[in-house]
């Protein structure tokens, strides 16, 4: 008959006080980095923990500085656009990287519905986390007011205009659409349209306003097709809507790649050549401008970059190396290809 041999009992911090000779307290203060500990205690305690097999719980540390070391990241999006739009994953891949880098723990939170808000409102209200990066914040959003509330350090990719107190990072909207707009001119193209998406935030807003600017006396709202999201399926839908008022179009500029690929199918179904008939333009660089045929003239918007420089920033504010608000601005290249 074979026996069990008993579990060896976990070691404790009281074990490494009594093996050390020193206080409870005196080990916390080691363990948490928060007060003096002379060398000599330091050197004891090192050699108790090393003798015991005492492990440090992080938990525990963490309740000690009142931790959680987690960050949310957070994205306003219906749930189909967060697994369909590449921007957002690779937003949090570089948020992510950053996060893991300071040993941080990232924690998604996706609001969808109103009643999504409502539940990350109490999540985030609820000390789980040290901070958050939000991505997709709209005007006047709820969100915006719950970090104000919940006092979280936290950074914006993207910037509404009633951000003014928040760190945010993002991009030039503006020169970037005014400057792929003027490269599609270039080419000749005279009756251009835009599928303009997300008019109720900064991104959307900013690179309408960078389009008109380009076009000056050329501009025609006629052939400005609003949307929602930017999605595939929003992008096929407006362009077939902007050829039945204006079969004349000869160039379009999409608020994003994945508008661009949908108004590209779209104009395939019309009959119209790209770019021999329409030259079509987008904006992200993202990997739908490469995945189409012919790949697109697009803006690159550095979303690892965003989303690193995000996480980078809320973490420099639970440091406290960050104390007021921050504003970053990333570079966005013209990447110039086949499709005008």
């Amino acid at each position: 008959m074979t026996t069990t041999p008993p579990r060896r009992k976990r070691a404790t911090v009281h074990d490494v006080a009594r093996e050390a000779g020193v206080s409870r307290g005196t080990i916390s203060r080691l363990l948490t980095g928060e007060g003096y500990v002379s060398a000599e205690a330091r050197e004891a305690i090192e050699a108790a923990i090393r003798k015991v097999g005492y492990v440090p719980s992080t938990t525990a540390r963490n309740l000690v500085r009142q931790r959680t070391n987690a960050v949310g990241f957070v994205v306003h999006e219906p749930h189909s656009l967060f697994l369909e739009d590449p921007n957002i994953g690779e937003i949090l891949l570089g948020a992510n990287e950053a996060l893991s880098e300071d040993d941080y723990q990232m924690v998604c939170l996706v609001i969808g519905s109103d009643r999504d808000s409502e539940r990350v409102a109490r999540y985030l209200r609820g000390g789980f986390v040290d901070g958050a990066v939000v991505v997709s914040a709209r005007a006047h959003d709820p969100i915006t007011a719950v970090m104000r509330t919940a006092q979280l350090p936290v950074a914006f990719v993207g910037h509404p205009p009633d951000l003014e107190d928040q760190s945010w990072v993002g991009i030039d909207n503006v020169a970037s659409a005014r400057e792929i707009t003027r490269r599609l001119l270039a080419t000749g193209r005279r009756r251009v349209a835009m599928i303009a998406a997300a008019l109720d935030r900064d991104s959307g807003a900013d690179r309408l306003a960078g389009f008109t600017a380009a076009l000056g006396d050329l501009f025609d709202p006629a052939l400005v097709e609003p949307v929602d999201l930017y999605s595939y399926s929003a992008g096929a839908a407006a362009m077939s809507a902007v050829l039945e008022r204006a079969p004349d179009v000869d160039g379009v500029f999409a608020a994003s790649d994945a508008l661009a690929a949908g108004a590209l199918d779209a104009l395939r179904r019309a009959g119209r050549r790209v770019p021999e008939d329409v030259g079509l333009v987008g904006f992200d660089d993202s990997a739908w401008a490469r995945r189409v045929t012919p790949q697109l003239s697009t803006v690159r918007q550095p979303a690892a970059g965003l989303g690193r420089a995000a996480a980078q920033s809320v973490l420099a504010q639970i440091a406290g190396e960050q104390t007021g608000p921050s504003a970053i601005l990333l570079d966005t290249p013209v990447v110039w290809r086949d499709s005008a």
